[in-house]
Protein backbone atom coordinates (compact mmCIF):
# COMPACT_ATOMS: atom_id res chain seq x y z
CA UNK A 1 0.00 0.00 0.00
CA UNK A 2 1.88 3.11 1.23
CA UNK A 3 5.67 3.31 1.52
CA UNK A 4 7.32 4.01 4.88
CA UNK A 5 8.16 7.53 3.65
CA UNK A 6 4.54 8.28 2.77
CA UNK A 7 3.41 7.09 6.20
CA UNK A 8 6.15 9.09 7.91
CA UNK A 9 5.21 12.32 6.09
CA UNK A 10 1.54 11.69 6.80
CA UNK A 11 2.00 10.99 10.52
CA UNK A 12 4.75 13.62 10.95
CA UNK A 13 4.16 16.25 8.28
CA UNK A 14 6.94 18.78 7.90
CA UNK A 15 6.46 22.53 7.55
CA UNK A 16 2.74 22.70 8.33
CA UNK A 17 1.44 26.23 8.68
CA UNK A 18 1.47 29.52 6.86
CA UNK A 19 3.02 32.95 6.97
CA UNK A 20 1.37 36.14 5.81
CA UNK A 21 4.48 37.70 4.27
CA UNK A 22 5.02 34.93 1.72
CA UNK A 23 6.54 36.05 -1.57
CA UNK A 24 4.82 33.24 -3.45
CA UNK A 25 1.51 31.58 -2.62
CA UNK A 26 -0.73 29.01 -4.27
CA UNK A 27 -4.09 27.45 -3.67
CA UNK A 28 -4.97 24.27 -5.58
CA UNK A 29 -7.55 21.57 -5.25
CA UNK A 30 -8.76 18.39 -6.86
CA UNK A 31 -12.55 18.53 -7.15
CA UNK A 32 -12.74 14.82 -7.98
CA UNK A 33 -11.34 13.67 -4.62
CA UNK A 34 -11.71 16.79 -2.45
CA UNK A 35 -8.00 17.31 -1.66
CA UNK A 36 -6.99 20.92 -1.14
CA UNK A 37 -3.52 22.49 -0.74
CA UNK A 38 -2.23 25.95 0.14
CA UNK A 39 1.51 26.47 -0.38
CA UNK A 40 3.55 29.41 0.91
CA UNK A 41 7.11 30.31 -0.13
CA UNK A 42 9.61 32.73 1.36
CA UNK A 43 12.24 33.72 -1.18
CA UNK A 44 15.40 35.68 -0.41
CA UNK A 45 18.12 36.44 -2.96
CA UNK A 46 16.50 34.04 -5.46
CA UNK A 47 16.57 31.15 -2.95
CA UNK A 48 13.57 29.47 -1.38
CA UNK A 49 14.39 29.86 2.28
CA UNK A 50 11.10 28.61 3.71
CA UNK A 51 8.13 26.64 2.44
CA UNK A 52 5.06 25.59 4.36
CA UNK A 53 1.60 24.29 3.63
CA UNK A 54 -1.94 23.74 4.77
CA UNK A 55 -3.69 20.70 3.34
CA UNK A 56 -6.99 18.92 3.61
CA UNK A 57 -6.88 15.52 2.07
CA UNK A 58 -5.95 11.89 2.19
CA UNK A 59 -2.65 10.55 3.58
CA UNK A 60 -1.05 10.68 0.12
CA UNK A 61 -2.02 14.33 -0.42
CA UNK A 62 -0.62 15.35 2.96
CA UNK A 63 2.59 13.38 2.37
CA UNK A 64 3.02 14.94 -1.08
CA UNK A 65 2.57 18.45 0.33
CA UNK A 66 5.03 17.74 3.15
CA UNK A 67 7.74 16.31 0.91
CA UNK A 68 7.27 19.16 -1.59
CA UNK A 69 8.22 21.68 1.11
CA UNK A 70 11.32 19.64 1.95
CA UNK A 71 12.35 19.34 -1.69
CA UNK A 72 12.19 23.07 -2.38
CA UNK A 73 13.56 24.56 0.83
CA UNK A 74 17.10 25.73 0.11
CA UNK A 75 16.72 25.51 -3.67
CA UNK A 76 17.40 28.38 -6.04
CA UNK A 77 14.10 29.54 -7.53
CA UNK A 78 15.20 28.58 -11.04
CA UNK A 79 15.93 25.00 -9.91
CA UNK A 80 12.53 24.67 -8.23
CA UNK A 81 10.85 24.73 -11.66
CA UNK A 82 12.35 21.27 -12.21
CA UNK A 83 10.26 19.70 -9.42
CA UNK A 84 7.62 17.53 -11.10
CA UNK A 85 4.97 15.02 -10.10
CA UNK A 86 7.55 12.29 -10.68
CA UNK A 87 10.09 14.03 -8.45
CA UNK A 88 7.56 14.04 -5.62
CA UNK A 89 6.55 10.40 -6.15
CA UNK A 90 10.20 9.34 -6.23
CA UNK A 91 10.96 11.29 -3.02
CA UNK A 92 8.20 9.29 -1.31
CA UNK A 93 9.45 5.95 -2.68
CA UNK A 94 6.32 5.68 -4.80
CA UNK A 95 2.58 5.97 -4.42
CA UNK A 96 -0.21 3.50 -5.17
CA UNK A 97 -1.44 3.98 -8.74
CA UNK A 98 -4.79 5.30 -7.51
CA UNK A 99 -2.99 8.03 -5.51
CA UNK A 100 -0.41 9.29 -8.01
CA UNK A 101 -2.68 12.24 -8.81
CA UNK A 102 -1.88 13.58 -5.33
CA UNK A 103 1.67 14.37 -6.44
CA UNK A 104 0.15 16.75 -8.96
CA UNK A 105 -1.15 18.90 -6.10
CA UNK A 106 2.39 19.52 -4.85
CA UNK A 107 3.98 20.20 -8.23
CA UNK A 108 1.09 22.36 -9.43
CA UNK A 109 1.01 24.38 -6.21
CA UNK A 110 4.77 24.89 -6.41
CA UNK A 111 4.64 26.15 -9.98
CA UNK A 112 1.69 28.46 -9.24
CA UNK A 113 3.53 29.85 -6.18
CA UNK A 114 6.61 30.49 -8.34
CA UNK A 115 4.46 32.26 -10.95
CA UNK A 116 2.96 34.31 -8.11
CA UNK A 117 6.43 35.25 -6.89
CA UNK A 118 7.57 36.41 -10.34
CA UNK A 119 4.30 38.23 -10.95
CA UNK A 120 4.65 40.16 -7.68
CA UNK A 121 8.35 40.82 -8.27
CA UNK A 122 7.81 42.15 -11.79
CA UNK A 123 4.81 44.24 -10.78
CA UNK A 124 6.33 45.95 -7.71
CA UNK A 125 8.44 48.59 -9.49
CA UNK A 126 5.51 49.64 -11.71
CA UNK A 127 3.14 49.89 -8.75
CA UNK A 128 5.69 51.96 -6.81
CA UNK A 129 6.20 54.30 -9.76
CA UNK A 130 2.45 54.77 -10.16
CA UNK A 131 2.21 55.77 -6.48
CA UNK A 132 5.19 58.10 -6.85
CA UNK A 133 7.16 56.06 -4.30
CA UNK A 134 10.48 54.95 -5.72
CA UNK A 135 11.73 53.66 -2.38
CA UNK A 136 14.60 56.14 -2.44
CA UNK A 137 15.21 58.51 0.43
CA UNK A 138 14.81 62.08 -0.79
CA UNK A 139 16.60 63.44 2.26
CA UNK A 140 13.56 64.99 3.94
Amino acid sequence: MYSDKVLDHFHNPRNVGFFEDAEGMAQVGDPDCGDYLFLFLRIRDSMITKACFLCRGCPAAIACASVTTELVTGLPVNDAWDITDETIVDALDGLPEAKTHCSNLGATALHIALFDYFHRKDKAPVELEQRGDTGENDGS
